[in-house]
């Protein structure tokens, strides 16, 4: 534990293989994103409205970070100096908080603008 808290294990820049927990752990994570990326690209297809922009947006999430994290994890195993540095696993999931933050705001937004084409709808209703 106390690896996890040093300056030292983070930024090394030739830090050796993932420990066989780890590594599964992240091949797991590769799976169950991509299970998720199935999933949300089928909802995206299959659900039009107003959801189908989230979908789309939670689709493309899971596909890029499948992506990313197939060559964190090739870059790991083949323990290729600078890129297989543990800094780009925080460099990784502090993007996937950022992009997940603005497709959760996106996700507020669809109460309004359904309350909205609703009373744009009503108002119509009256004009000749």
């Amino acid at each position: 534990m106390s690896n996890l808290l040093s300056l030292k294990f983070w930024l090394a820049s030739r830090p050796g293989a993932l420990l066989p927990v780890y590594h599964n752990a992240l091949i797991a994570f590769i799976v169950f994103l991509t299970i998720a990326a199935l999933v949300f690209s089928f909802l995206g297809r299959t659900k039009g409205g107003a959801y189908n922009k989230i979908w789309r947006g939670l689709s493309g999430f899971s596909l890029s970070n499948i992506i990313i994290g197939l060559l964190l994890l090739f870059f790991t195993y083949e323990m290729i100096p600078v890129l297989s540095s543990r800094f780009w696993f925080i460099v990784w999931g502090a993007e996937m908080a950022i992009w997940l933050f603005f497709i959760a705001r996106a996700a507020q937004e669809i109460p309004k603008r359904k309350k909205r084409a609703e009373e744009e709808k009503q108002f119509k209703k009256y004009l000749p």
